[in-house]
């Protein structure tokens, strides 16, 4: 086996066997191959793509670097949620602990920020003291103690993902099915699921820009995690505007936390309950998607699922109080209020774009090596359909990076386009797939 010869002939878009996939796998993972010739590899399969074949043989090779957790021992069903990535997506942190107070048992392996978007692990990280990273006999235990954990790839666990993740978030080669697929599945079905729940985004702020290449997506998905006996269910879901009105690690943890409280936020509050609902409907708690949504709303109402939330991040090490009392989180040290500079409907937002402001106030990553700052980010407050009048507040700032607030101000007001029409909301929930 040759990485170059591989490299090569996948340039020419000729297809890959199952062993010169698992070779570029296990060698990159190994330390065998460089970056700088991996990032060949990815980008040749960014603008080729993948057969179904080589894809399942890309998620086989990225499954079996690690090892393949058994939960068999621990009663009930297991079933997790994946969402594919968008701007202040913080859904993780509202159903995971809501499918918990039903009775699932909720084994959430997640990401850091991939490019524009933000990562679960990164908000689960800016509460002080929480641990993403358990090993395997505490990573069981709080499964059956506590009913749910929220980790990150370790090193037992489809090590090859988390090599390649880090490397297609600075490589340009974050939005190609196949590697996207071979990503979420292999540690999904590393981590002991039963079952699976996907959120696949579509609009400018997510990775699937268009209906047709979500519906491909999560087609691929849905397929693989078949392959592999494991019961699924698709959502396709609108990101053409932030899910929430925050965007930024502790400030997503904050309003996930307003959530759990009780607090209605139009977008996060839909979608949210439509994926926790049909978590509890795989595991078995609800006979269908819509009870489950009931069921959901009741943990909310009822106190349980923020019980639940502070239950998890404390057997994780994180400390309550901030979640309790959030005004003793730390404050940046610059913020800047941004007002509308015409009035109108707020026609269309570039979600992309508020998803790069974010990341150069310090929410996210340009390189590897790159710290994020947990306190950064926007608090953006219309939606689309949304009368806005000129002067109106549309944005709050946090950074402590003084020097980009002028810049980032313009850039926000230059991703709003307004109208003198009535504008209709979007249809957040596009498509199911059962």
């Amino acid at each position: 086996m040759n990485p170059v010869e591989i490299i090569i002939k996948k340039r020419n878009k000729s297809e890959l066997t199952d062993d010169q996939i698992n070779f570029m796998i296990s060698s990159y993972t190994q330390g065998k191959i460089p970056d700088y010739q991996f990032s060949a590899f990815l980008m040749a399969v960014f603008l080729n793509g993948m057969s179904t074949v080589e894809t399942a043989a890309l998620t086989g090779a990225m499954l079996h670097s690690g090892n393949i957790i058994d939960l068999s021992k621990i009663k009930g069903m297991k079933i997790d949620k994946h969402s594919t990535g968008g701007v202040s997506d913080n859904t993780s942190l509202v159903l995971a602990p809501i499918a918990a107070a039903a009775g699932i048992k909720v084994p959430m392996i997640s990401g850091r920020g991939l490019g524009h978007t933000g990562g679960t692990l990164d908000k689960l990280e800016s509460i002080p003291g929480f641990s993403t990273d358990l090993n395997l006999k505490d990573y069981k235990y709080n499964i059956r103690k506590h009913g749910a954990v929220l980790i990150g790839q370790t090193k037992d666990i489809a090590p090859a993902d988390k090599l390649i993740y880090a490397l297609r978030d600075v490589t340009g080669t974050v939005e190609s099915i196949p590697l996207i697929t071979g990503s979420i599945m292999s540690k999904k079905l590393a981590e002991g699921i039963d079952g699976l729940v996907l959120d696949v985004k579509t609009g400018s702020g997510a990775f699937m820009k268009n209906i047709r290449d979500a519906k491909l997506l999560a087609e691929s998905l849905t397929e693989t995690a078949k392959k592999f006996n494991k019961k699924v269910i698709a959502f396709i879901t609108d990101m053409n505007q932030p899910l929430g009105n925050y965007i930024g690690n502790w400030l997503e943890v904050l309003e996930a936390v307003k959530m759990l409280k009780g607090e209605y936020i139009y977008g996060m509050y839909e979608v949210t309950l439509n994926l926790s609902g049909a978590m509890i409907y795989l595991g078995k708690k609800a006979s269908s998607i819509e009870e489950g949504i009931e069921k959901s709303k009741q943990l909310i109402e009822k106190g349980k699922a923020f019980d639940k939330f502070l239950e998890i991040v404390k057997a994780q090490g994180g400390n309550i109080t901030y979640l309790t009392k959030p005004e003793k989180y730390p404050k940046s040290k610059y913020s800047e209020k941004v007002y509308a500079s015409k009035s109108g409907y707020m026609k269309a937002i570039d979600n992309y774009q508020l998803g790069m402001i974010s990341l150069e106030l310090g929410a996210g990553r340009k390189t590897k090596e790159d710290k994020i700052d947990p306190k950064a980010g926007i608090i953006f407050y219309p939606s689309i359909g949304q009368k806005i009048k000129k002067g109106e507040l549309v944005a709050e700032l946090f950074t402590d990076k003084k020097n980009v607030l002028d810049e980032m101000n313009k850039k926000l007001l230059e991703s709003i386009t307004t109208s003198k029409e009535k504008v209709r909301r979007p249809k957040l929930i596009k498509k199911i797939l059962r």
